[in-house]
């Protein structure tokens, strides 16, 4: 099915399961007329919806058997979400009775299903969103932290589209210069002196590539972190994520190699979203395997060493209660070797069954975080080092602060490269008209990040991403 934009369209704009209220939200030219059909208002000599005002009354199927007690209200174009006129039903958040409802608007024939998107593409078509507005629309739903959820507003609001626009305007002026020179060659310095038209271009690359550095710096914020425990098997990695979880998810054992694949949950640690993932034991290079290792534990170990090398954070959870964590040829001192290189700071040591242990390897891990799976001890500390060192190597975004996603950071980086080619071929003295092109590329690119410029294929790719009712 295609984006057709002159119908109507009807989906649940509130997530799977129970709740107090759902809403059924139609957007296009019959959402009046499905409400005349298919509400009936309690108010007594009631005549007609006053515009973004909640009507209680019921709604009911074309043959008048009731559905549910609700508020509706009408929102009329063009001054509505999509720009069309939209209506909602404000319905008890029961999954049987939205989905009821939405059966009975298909059954008038007046809308057919909305596609994923579909109402956010309304907007940005009816000139209410632009296209960097309507994807913050998606990453204010999908925030995993309130840091996230602000940057995903600054955009919505239409700050960086703004500041995109603002560059694009610059490089705009100065292609139009580039071809004032052309056709006026004789008067070329005064129509575009070389100094400004290289002053302005480095302000404009600047800004550029500033801004697709910050999509970077606020990643963690964005995304969520990666912190992989790592460790010798039996050091206690699986009875620290359920401790950190507060509940049993990984399966904990007495038997060396239990943990085979890894397993990766969610956590919020001090407002900071936080992917936790409990790998495979690793095994002194000499230990000696019943049988040998297994392919199972073997690739275990492998996928291991890859979720360490890629993570914002590394725990390395040593026992406690070893008598050889301590040695120089140990596994323990081999893998903190290994992460500390370049930096340690990315490395935190947790010295685990500090209930059972004594002291000995304080000496041997003196920055390491004693703690015990088991009684609990300790693990206030761990999740305040945890995010002390993740809010190191990544700051919180202040608030205002312009911050890309992926798709604008790609963009944005694409011109900068047009811009970097524009001034090597500016230093080498190519012509205007060769100038104006590598201008016209890079404002092109800009253009395209609010959605200015965008082919029907961007669009499609996009909006397909959004939740249905969105």
């Amino acid at each position: 099915m295609s984006y057709a934009g002159d119908d109507t369209i009807a989906a649940i704009a509130t997530p799977p399961g129970q709740g107090g209220v759902g809403v059924v939200r139609l957007s296009g030219p019959n959402s009046r007329s499905v409400l005349a059909r298919l509400f009936r208002p309690s108010a007594p000599g009631f005549k007609d919806y006053l515009p973004r005002y909640l009507h209680h009354g019921h709604v009911r199927t074309a043959h008048g058997r009731v559905l549910d007690e609700c508020l509706a209200v009408l929102f009329p174009a063009p001054r509505s979400f999509t720009g069309e006129d939209v209506a909602e039903l404000h319905c008890h958040g029961g999954a049987a009775i939205l989905r009821s409802v939405l059966e009975a608007i298909l059954a008038t024939g007046l809308a057919r299903p909305a596609l994923a998107g579909e109402f956010s593409r309304r907007a940005f078509l009816h000139g209410k969103l632009d296209l960097a507005q309507a994807e913050a629309v998606a990453e204010a739903i999908a925030a995993p932290t309130t840091a996230a959820a602000q940057l995903a507003q600054d955009r919505l609001s239409g700050a960086l589209s703004r500041r995109i626009d603002t560059l694009r305007q610059i490089l705009e002026s100065l292609k139009r210069d580039c071809c004032l020179a052309v056709d006026f060659p004789e008067d070329e310095v005064e129509c575009l002196p070389p100094e400004v038209f290289r002053r302005q271009v480095d302000e404009v690359r600047e800004a550029v590539a500033g801004l697709a550095a910050q999509h970077r710096r606020t990643r963690v914020w964005r995304e969520g972190a990666l912190v992989v425990l790592a460790g010798r098997v039996n050091a206690g990695k699986s009875s620290l994520l359920n401790a950190l979880l507060g509940r049993q998810r990984a399966i904990v054992s007495d038997v060396p190699g239990t943990t085979r694949d890894y397993l990766e949950e969610s956590l919020l640690l001090e407002g900071l979203a936080i992917r936790l993932v409990d790998t495979a034991g690793l095994r002194d290079a000499g230990e000696i395997v019943p049988g040998g290792l297994d392919g199972a534990e073997s690739q275990g170990i492998a996928r291991s060493r890859e979720l360490m090398d890629g993570a914002d954070l590394v725990l390395l959870v040593v026992d406690a209660c070893s008598d050889d964590a301590a040695r120089p040829d140990s596994p323990e001192q081999a893998l903190l070797a290994r992460l500390q290189a370049p930096s340690s700071s990315r490395t935190v040591v947790v010295l685990n069954k500090m209930d059972v242990a004594g002291t000995a390897l304080s000496a041997t891990f003196p920055d390491a975080v004693p703690v015990s799976a088991t009684t609990g001890q300790g693990l206030d500390r761990l999740v305040h080092t945890i995010a002390e060192h993740l809010a190191a190597a990544a700051p919180q975004p202040r608030p205002g602060e312009l911050t890309p996603n992926l798709r604008q950071t790609m963009l944005l980086e694409q011109a900068d490269h047009e811009l970097a080619q524009l001034q090597a071929d500016h230093a080498a003295g190519l012509p205007w008209d060769v100038l104006a092109v590598r201008l016209d590329a890079a404002a092109a690119l800009l253009a395209e990040l609010t959605g200015a410029i965008t082919s029907q294929d961007i669009l499609d790719q996009i909006f397909s991403s959004f939740c249905i009712g969105k």
